[in-house]
């Protein structure tokens, strides 16, 4: 067992105690304007009709941007007419098709619901759950907006002083090409993509890492899930080296 940087312990045998099933709370929709074809369905009433099949949850912040997206399969369990205006109706789905937001999250999602952050580093008091969290939330508004590559040549720069761990070394790197909230990987893999073009970036270009000591002593000595050592932050140069970006550390 290991927290992704150091082991914590080893055993010879794992007891799991499994909690007891729990129906999960319906997911509530308040103040939904229905479709004609909804309403068909609730007039309706039968369990064949009242199963809607897949639909897409969009999530839009206060000023009608896209946030995110949720598939579930929508089931209804109940609907009754809104306190939010007429002809409006409160739905009720099934939460079994529903992944809720966990608590330590939410405040995240309040500040992104406000609108995108409009400085760098917002994130930088956040512990690395909740940052990871954050970084949710970048990947999945940037992927669903588009973005116009920059010239070739440009000169990027990193602010890392607060890059303390995984998720903030992407986050601080997607900062850095695509300004406050920005997204630019999440992983090598992701981070190999968006070198490739459609994400903020032409190779070649420059980018300079300021206080790039905080990465190399947090980052460069992490394990791999199954335990093998790993380092974040030599790898992460050697995949921008690839992708046309010369890195100089400051």
């Amino acid at each position: 067992m290991h927290d992704g940087r150091r082991w914590l312990g080893s055993c010879r045998e794992i007891s799991r105690v499994l909690p007891s099933d729990q129906v999960p709370p319906p997911l509530v929709l308040r103040g939904l304007a229905p479709s004609e074809r909804l309403r068909a369905a609730l007039k309706k009433g039968t369990r064949r009709a009242l199963d809607l099949g897949e639909a897409a949850l969009e999530i839009r912040d206060d000023h009608g941007e896209l946030l995110t997206e949720r598939l579930l399969w929508a089931t209804v369990s109940g609907w009754r007419p809104s306190s939010r205006g007429l002809d409006l109706i409160d739905l009720e789905l099934d939460g079994r098709g529903f992944t809720p937001v966990p608590a330590y999250a939410r405040p995240l999602w309040e500040r992104w619901l406000a609108g995108p952050p409009d400085s760098v580093n917002a994130w930088a008091g956040l512990d690395t759950r909740r940052r990871a969290a954050w970084h949710d939330l970048v990947r999945e508004r940037a992927c669903r907006r588009s973005r116009p590559d920059r010239p070739t040549r440009h000169v990027y720069e990193l602010e890392g002083r607060y890059v303390t761990d995984e998720p903030s070394l992407y986050l601080a790197l997607g900062e850095a090409v695509n300004g406050p909230g920005g997204y630019f990987g999440g992983c090598l893999a992701a981070l190999d993509d968006c070198l490739r073009g459609t994400f903020g970036y032409t190779a070649p270009a420059t980018l300079l890492w300021r206080d790039a000591a905080t990465a190399r002593t947090h980052v460069s000595h992490a394990l791999t899930p199954d335990g093998r050592p790993h380092d974040v932050f030599a790898a992460t140069l050697e995949a921008l080296a690839e992708g046309g970006m010369e890195v100089t550390l400051a």
